[in-house]
């Protein structure tokens, strides 16, 4: 029990910090255009707190599942007073109506950016070295005479000092005979040795062959390295937002399993078990979580910020708004597929919830 209210209690933060952040991109940038703000709510449903400053309303409503920024002029059909007409978002440029609603995504994935910076700062940065941790038994890298404590500093006369120049150095082979350059200690040792082809898994869990010698790479923590941190911080979210994108593609296209999918019992589950490993861990989750909602957001799909992001896109184009009609139309086609998207999360997480129970 004890361990559920972590579990449940990390998540609410988790994703209390991310929606936040999601619904103070929109609210910010509305600002700083000129739009009026009526409501920043964190949460749908009823509201259980409420706070006025000025003109705009902040609430906390009872579902914590989201959030919304309720703007002067949104809905295309209300009416807006003269007064209001220059403060109204449906009156304003397409440029800017675009980067109020790009900027709720677009918080997100520099929210990651910031959570990964914070952790590669306080935790160090993990560095993986050309420096051999291990060699395995039978290897190509075992044949050639590769010991453990071998450090690789050069392929076919080209110097290599990151574990990746030298990883992908192996891979694009295609098995060919490769002269490495090892320092042993003070000695400097010349080896051939041949990759062989071996099976692999993708992150998504497919079958991906590659090219492989047998060894691993002694992971070092680098600390102290602000410039590093901030460098890595940025890479590392362009990498996991590229994966993301690569993941929503191939469920789609169906060469990932849906049921993958996973919904709020999961992400409670995943937040508790990182809180516990402590908080670098947690905040690093975060970032991945945020990266993901960001994303997610982005995905053309109306009712989501994309799905008005592609109205826009569509507007510049034709040079007029969507019709009303299309738009709602399209918002029903959206809210339906979310709602679907959302119940089969819901059977996913309840499934392994049981499948978990039966196995022990």
């Amino acid at each position: 029990m004890e361990s559920f209210v972590y579990s449940i209690g990390s998540a609410i933060i988790g994703l209390g910090v991310l929606i936040v952040f999601h619904e103070f991109g929109h609210f910010l940038v509305a600002k700083m255009s000129g739009v009026g703000v009526l409501t920043f709510s964190v949460g749908f449903g009823p509201k259980i707190f409420v706070r006025k400053k000025g003109e705009t309303e902040y609430a906390l409503s009872a579902f914590p599942l989201g959030g919304y920024v309720k703007m002067i002029g949104e809905d295309p059909d209300a009416e807006v007073s003269a007064a209001d007409r220059e403060r109204s978002f449906a009156h304003k440029s397409l440029f800017k109506r675009f980067a109020i609603v790009f900027a709720g995504p677009g918080f997100n994935l520099m929210l990651a950016v910031v959570l990964l910076m914070l952790v590669f700062v306080f935790y160090g940065v993990p560095v993986m070295s050309t420096l051999v941790s291990g060699v395995e038994k039978g290897s190509p890298a075992e044949r050639a005479g590769i010991a453990k404590g071998d450090r690789i500093v050069a392929i076919d006369g080209k110097p290599v000092v990151e574990w990746d120049d030298l990883s992908q150095t192996i891979k694009s082979s295609q098995g060919k005979s490769l002269n490495l350059e090892i320092r042993r200690g003070t000695e400097l040792v010349k080896l051939a040795v041949q990759p062989m082809r071996k099976e692999g898994r993708s992150v998504f869990g497919e079958r991906k062959d590659d090219w492989m010698i047998g060894i691993g790479s002694q992971v070092s923590i680098e600390k102290g390295k602000p410039g590093l941190a901030v460098v890595r911080a940025f890479y590392q979210t362009w990498e996991y937002i590229k994966i993301t994108v690569l993941g929503f593609y191939k469920m789609i296209m169906g060469d990932v399993s849906p049921k993958n999918i996973g919904g709020p019992i999961l992400i409670a589950q995943m937040a508790g078990q990182q809180a516990q490993e402590g908080v670098g861990s947690f905040l690093a989750f975060l970032a991945v979580l945020s990266i993901n909602l960001g994303v997610l957001n982005l995905l053309p799909v109306p009712v989501l910020d994309g799905g008005h992001l592609l109205f826009f896109l569509v507007e510049g184009v034709i040079r007029k708004p969507v019709s009303i009609r299309v738009r709602e139309m399209a918002q029903q086609v959206g809210i339906c597929l979310l709602g679907l998207l959302m119940v089969y999360a819901f059977y996913n997480d309840i499934m392994r919830f049981f499948e978990k129970q039966v196995g022990g």
